[in-house]
């Protein structure tokens, strides 16, 4: 709109005038009490909706149409009956130089609502011209791109209290990280990131971000658990938005509860973002549902260090090992020693959902014998039980 100037308007308290009680006005008086706005509403009928506000004493009703004097104390009024009743509302408005908000009229209002957003702590406020379709339009893409982490979030002339996010990155592919991943990623300061967390989504961010690479390899762990605790600890008590990027999901053999107490202990505000978990995802990247009717009704993921002998024996129970790579010969041998079948259909899962994912498929008793000749390595996960059977990788086995 020529000849106008943006602003956001501190409207909570203030008398605020709705003139019609149908969608518009609807609609209109619930954006102004979420506002916080004094809302009277003037309208000799109204919807059901703006009824059960009535009822419950969060506006006042006048019950018939418009007359002047009506916008006494008012800072702002919505004309929104469709009628000569609006034009009214506007010459008074004018008059007693009180913005007016002209529903269906924007050519003759002195104000105009914009299609809003908010995003955590960002408003977003967009006008289209007088074309409410189209501001509506662009707002939601603005925002489905800030809470994607598409566009900066970081503060920049003042920050907020430092706090901490643990974040799963699934299995590796950035598209599986979540949208709330994502975001808090685009509002870090510092991230502290793990060997198997998607590192591709690190070139998104600033330049000023600071990283810090604490992965561990198997029998490798160069920053103790206790050290990565303290750091992230100490970062956030700095006033940093702080983001912890692991692997998969951090509740599932990530040690993401080891660092929720710690940050918790140490009085540090801490938020959970979940990611899909590499048990289950790696698996059905390779075909290979973790239950599948007549298949497999149940199963169990462990990690290779873990003493499996307790653990179901029947192909109808999957078995799902993490990090069992070096043990893998002795693993198999000790379930067969418990129960299962030499026979039970086998498969290692490498670099799931990376360019050079590779399937290696057997039975459990020549499966480590196989994995050695192919020289099979981690990152891996190993499925065992019948749903192996349903990977292509299975299908042209001789």
């Amino acid at each position: 709109m020529t000849g106008s100037l943006p602003l956001t308007l501190r409207i909570a308290g203030r008398r605020v005038v709705v003139v019609g009680g149908g969608h518009v006005a609807t609609r209109r008086t619930l954006s102004l009490l979420e506002a916080g706005a004094a809302v009277v509403v003037i309208s000799p009928e109204v919807s059901a909706s703006l009824a059960a506000s009535i009822a419950r004493g969060e506006v006042e009703w006048v019950e018939r149409t418009y007359v002047t004097g009506d916008l006494t104390g008012a800072w702002l009024v919505q004309t929104a009956t469709d009628s000569p009743v609006d034009d009214l509302v506007a010459r008074d408005a004018e008059a007693a130089q009180i913005w007016c908000l002209k529903g269906g009229d924007p050519e003759h209002a002195t104000a105009w609502a914009p299609a809003v957003a908010r995003v955590d702590d960002v408003l977003v406020a967009v006008s289209g011209g007088g074309d409410a379709g189209r501001a509506t339009a662009l707002r939601d893409g603005v925002a489905a791109a800030l809470q994607a982490g598409e566009l900066p979030m970081r503060h920049r002339t003042h920050h907020p209290d430092g706090f901490v996010a643990l974040v799963g990155g699934g299995p590796g592919d950035p598209g599986l990280l979540t949208t709330r991943g994502r975001r808090l990623l685009a509002e870090a300061d510092v991230v502290v990131v793990d060997r198997l967390a998607p590192h591709a989504v690190l070139a998104e961010l600033d330049a000023d971000v600071e990283v810090i690479d604490v992965g561990k390899m198997p029998d490798h762990h160069p920053v103790p658990q206790d050290e990565i605790n303290a750091l992230l600890i100490a970062r956030a008590r700095e006033g940093k938005v702080v983001v912890r990027l692991k692997g998969g999901d951090p509740y599932v053999f990530g040690r993401g509860g080891e660092e929720l107490i710690a940050c918790r202990d140490a009085g540090i505000p801490v938020e959970i973002v979940p990611g899909v978990t590499s048990a289950i995802s790696v698996a059905a990247a390779a075909g290979i549902p973790v239950t599948h009717r007549g298949v497999a009704r149940g199963f169990s993921v462990v990690t290779g260090h873990e003493d499996i002998a307790t653990l179901p024996h029947d192909g109808d129970h999957t078995l799902v090992m993490l990090m069992g790579v070096k043990r893998l010969a002795q693993t198999c041998a000790d379930l067969i020693a418990s129960g299962h079948s030499a026979t039970t259909p086998a498969a290692i899962v490498e670099r799931g959902y990376s360019p050079t994912q590779r399937v290696t498929v057997a039975t459990l008793d020549t499966l480590a014998a196989t994995a050695a000749a192919a020289g099979v390595e981690s990152p891996a996960i190993t499925i065992i039980g019948d749903v192996v059977t349903l990977s292509p990788a299975w299908v042209g086995r001789t």
